[in-house]
């Protein structure tokens, strides 16, 4: 059974999917946008002032459906430019600091709304 995790605390998905699904102790949390969930807006345009946010409604997805950002296990990573690669990891390790998930990290031409980063997240518990 998939149960839809959803929060105003969050931004609003953009498109036809779900902030997160929770399955079997397994949630999938959609990728997460610099998106200032107030405003509907990026408030920041460097990668750290966006990287925080982005981690910011990931954190707002994981309370909503009862998880932290212990139970993490996978994170994967799109940043538009590698040249934000150590600022990002900067910002990332803030939130992640002990017993780190599996991370992929990837360059992507472009992002909704002209974001520098977005993240997605698999958690388990």
């Amino acid at each position: 059974m998939k149960n839809i995790i959803s929060t105003a605390a969050a931004p609003a998905a953009i498109g036809p999917y779900s902030q997160a699904t929770l399955t079997n102790g397994f949630l999938f949390v959609s990728g997460q946008i610099p998106v200032d969930p107030g405003s509907g807006n990026i408030e920041c345009d460097d990668i750290k002032g966006q990287a925080v946010q982005s981690l910011r409604n990931m954190e707002s997805i994981l309370k909503e459906a009862g998880y932290t950002i212990e139970d993490v296990v996978k994170t994967t990573c799109f940043i538009t430019d590698m040249k934000n690669f150590a600022e990002f990891n900067e910002v990332y390790g803030t939130f992640f600091k002990e017993n780190c998930p599996a991370r992929s990290c990837v360059a992507v031409k472009e992002l909704p709304k002209n974001a520098l980063c977005e993240l997605e997240a698999i958690a388990y518990k």
